[in-house]
């Protein structure tokens, strides 16, 4: 492959038109010379996907490995990029998430995701082995950096902001229908690993994952089923070689994992005992399952056909950035939709005279954070420092600057 590769950006949902349509909004903006979005969708959310320049692929089962593998097996572009409906990306997110794919060795790239408040870091690159036990990555947060897996150790990217060298993920056999959910892109980077892939992880590629409710978490994010952790976690156990005893030393780790999450609902009064004890149970009960799943070759999944590519249209839009404190928040916002509305990339900054937290989020078409002028955007940051407010809007403004504008 010379030059920038042709992208093909799958988007899986499932009963979450708001979200899915909060997603492609944000996607409508992104600058990239040749891409094309495919949503795999249940029907109501495949009329949302019609409101948008983007191909659809009918899909409304609860297994999130099958929907991605038949969005791959519809893409056309030579890397496949990845993006959940509850996340939403920088203008160049894209653009920075696959420039490492002009090495022909690269095999798959993750950017950072930041969380619930849009400011910290949600995740920022790590490793896993094959019996699941996580650890850090050393690499840098402000520069492209290459990894080489090795057999039972994988460089992990995350689902919600990944992409991947289509022929390398077809001929793997894609993702493992075993994994309804959970697990289901580390189990494909395990076996990547097993190829000697080449990683790169891309700091500047960064989405806001704002984790919506479900069958399996509540509004206020807390877990109510980890039957699906259990079943997978085990499944993939088995399918990377563990052992008996392995597994059985793998199950114990992943419990007191969860009961340290359970314990937390607890302290926090998300969760009574009795609910944090029917939590555990779902996690047992899910490990139990996972064990005695069919596991079924994973087939090379079919070539792409080029001609099928369809770019979406780009355009020159505008840089704006909008700033006031609160009494000015009515007039801003309605300027910053008005200008969304027109085609321009819209940034908003209201800050007030407190030290508030500050947060980061997209809505209405364009981007807003609030927080105090003095308050903490940072977790380094001090609880209190004194900023002059065209200070703080040129520190916040350029913090997220690479994610928005070409150098």
């Amino acid at each position: 492959m010379t030059g920038r590769a042709t992208v093909s950006l799958i988007i899986v949902s499932r009963h979450r038109p708001d979200c899915l349509h909060r997603c492609l909004t944000a996607v409508s903006l992104l600058d990239h010379p040749a891409l094309e979005v495919l949503v795999v969708a249940d029907p109501a959310s495949l009329e949302i996907a019609g409101r948008f320049p983007v191909r659809t692929v009918a899909f409304d089962e609860p297994n999130i490995s099958a929907a991605r593998n038949a969005g791959i097996v519809a893409a056309a572009g030579e890397v496949v990029a990845f993006l959940d409906d509850d996340a939403v990306p920088e203008p160049l997110w894209l653009d920075h998430l696959t420039a490492p794919f002009e090495n022909p060795q690269v095999g798959a790239a993750g950017g950072f995701v930041l969380g619930w408040n849009g400011l910290s870091y949600e995740w920022a690159g790590g490793t896993v082995d094959r019996l699941l036990r996580t650890a850090p990555l050393d690499c840098p947060d402000t520069a492209i950096s290459l990894h080489p897996a090795s057999a039972g150790k994988a460089i992990e990217v995350k689902g919600v902001n990944c992409a991947y060298r289509r022929q390398t993920i077809a001929a793997l056999g894609g993702f493992d229908p075993a994994l309804a959910y959970y697990l289901d892109e580390t189990e494909l980077n395990l076996r990547l690993a097993s190829e000697g892939a080449l990683v790169a992880m891309v700091p500047q590629a960064r989405v806001q994952h704002r984790k919506a409710d479900g069958p399996r978490r509540r509004a206020d994010r807390t877990v109510t089923s980890l039957f699906d952790v259990g079943a997978s976690s085990a499944v993939t156990l088995r399918r990377h070689g563990a052992t008996d005893d392995e597994i059985a030393v793998a199950r114990t780790e992943m419990l007191a994992r969860e009961e340290e999450r359970a314990a937390a609902y607890r302290r926090a009064g998300r969760l009574s005992a009795a609910e944090a004890e029917g939590l555990l149970a779902t996690a047992a009960a899910g490990f139990a399952d996972g064990l005695t799943r069919a596991l079924s070759p994973l087939q090379p999944l079919p070539a792409a056909d080029p001609g099928a590519f369809r770019p979406v249209p780009q355009r020159d839009r505008p840089q704006v950035i909008l700033s006031g404190r609160p009494w000015q928040a009515r007039q801003l916002r309605r300027a910053a939709r008005q200008q969304a509305a027109d085609g321009a990339v819209v940034q908003l900054y209201l800050f007030s005279p407190t030290t508030l937290y500050h947060q980061r989020r997209f809505s209405d078409g364009y981007w807003q954070q609030t927080g105090g002028l003095f308050g903490k955007s940072s977790r380094t940051d001090r609880f209190f420092r004194f900023w002059r407010f065209a200070s703080r809007l040129l520190r916040e403004e350029s913090r997220f600057r690479s994610g928005f504008r070409k150098t």
